[in-house]
């Protein structure tokens, strides 16, 4: 008897025409049965934004004709495409849902503001077992070669072993060659942050107008974080969750003259 093929969503937020993206599916090609559902556009920084006040297309398209996969193309944010497949396109659970390969970092603070991130958490969030990939690489014509192979590993440990109830992977792969890529280190998110700038400048109508820009400070020094890993050559994986809550800070909390 023939065993079946997992079933693997494929999504981003840098748009389903993005190389990053094709680059995945390549390798999911490899794994399982793989459909696609992507952003029509790029949506990145979105974080877990949601359409609510405009309507949703999503749309079949065929991208490569010499590739297996189905593909459909979502007007909405990454988040919209998870839920999209999950409701309305697969006729199962994935198995597994990947976002990326994301060009550029999603470290650090990073997963805080990624679309790519987002949709691996809204996957989490519906129960499948999720990864967001991320090559810290901004450029559009990014080599994602050397990023395949740990990709592939990642994604058949995942299968074979799942992950906790409300636990996804954040993956980061450094911009170096195969050669050059030391291995896999587990992190934890580094204590990193933006300090953010606005350039003011004003359009020949004479309205003013701003471009965002900032830098980004690490502060952490500690050797098992992902922004160490990644600058020691690593690929950093960090076991991330949507549970928000300050548990420590919980007790103290309740000490507090709050239920008088």
């Amino acid at each position: 008897m023939t065993q079946k093929r997992p079933l693997i969503l494929v999504t981003n937020d840098d748009g389903i025409n993005a190389p990053g993206i094709r680059a995945l599916i390549q390798v999911m090609n490899e794994i399982g049965e793989v459909v696609v559902v992507a952003p029509d556009s790029p949506q990145s920084g979105m974080g877990h934004a949601i359409t609510i006040n405009s309507t949703l297309y999503c749309d079949p398209v065929i991208v490569n004709k010499n590739s297996p996969q189905k593909e459909y193309s979502c007007s909405g944010t990454p988040v919209d495409c998870v839920k999209m497949a999950a409701r309305q396109i697969l006729d199962r659970k994935p198995d597994l849902c990947v976002s990326g390969i994301n060009h550029g970092s999603n470290s650090a603070i990073n997963v805080i503001y990624s679309g790519t991130m987002s949709a691996a958490v809204e996957a989490g969030i519906e129960g499948i077992p999720a990864i967001g990939f991320s090559l810290l690489n901004y450029a559009m014509d990014a080599d994602f070669e050397p990023s395949k192979k740990y990709v592939k590993t990642i994604v058949e440990n995942v299968l074979k072993n799942g992950l906790p109830k409300g636990v996804v992977l954040n993956v980061n792969i450094p911009k170096l060659s195969k050669n050059e890529i030391k291995g896999i280190k587990i992190c934890r998110q580094a204590n990193a942050h933006w300090v953010e700038e606005f350039d003011k400048r004003t359009n020949p109508m004479g309205r003013e107008y701003y471009w965002l820009s900032g830098k980004f400070i690490n502060e952490d020094e500690g050797e098992d974080t992902d922004e160490w890993a990644l600058g020691q050559g690593y690929v950093s994986v960090v076991p991330t969750q949507f549970d928000l809550t300050a548990h420590q800070f919980i007790k103290e909390l309740n000490n507090w003259p709050l239920h008088d």
